[in-house]
């Protein structure tokens, strides 16, 4: 097969989690520099295209993680974990969740019509640290990255 043939992208056993992970990332760290940037210059459009972008980076999780899982059945068929990919699921599973906390945060100032509290940003800086540390585990473990 070539490296150009659909089939190999697409019907290899964890291609689709490596494809989609990037979306997430870059979608919620640009959720993050947008609400930074509306905490600092006070623009409620800033804060709008912030909660917008976690909105998204939240739902395309959902698929994220579900390759990632279907990734570990198919290629270890389902063994127990250990070492660097135990670190990578749970450190997955953790930054999803600071992301949907991250996205109800914000959701909960729109539906009640209240200021953002501050401790928002703490929640995004630890998310955005536990998707560095994610990323670069997921990068060792598919050899991108120093082993």
């Amino acid at each position: 097969m070539s490296a150009f043939d659909p089939r190999t992208v697409l019907l290899a056993r964890h291609a689709q989690h490596v494809a989609l992970i990037h979306f997430p990332i870059a979608v919620f760290i640009t959720a993050v520099g947008f609400d930074y940037a509306a905490q600092w210059t006070r623009k409620p459009t800033l804060a709008s295209a912030a909660y917008f972008n976690l909105l998204v980076a939240a739902v395309s999780t959902v698929p994220v993680v579900a390759t990632g899982l279907v990734a570990w059945q198919w290629a270890l068929e389902g063994q127990r974990l250990k070492g660097i990919l135990l670190a990578h699921l749970v450190l997955g599973v953790t930054a999803t969740g600071v992301i949907g906390v991250s996205c109800w945060i914000h959701w909960r100032q729109r539906a009640c019509a209240g200021a953002l509290p501050t401790y928002r940003l703490l929640v995004e800086a630890a998310g955005v640290l536990l998707v560095a540390l994610t990323g670069h585990l997921g990068g060792v473990l598919s050899g991108v990255s120093g082993s």
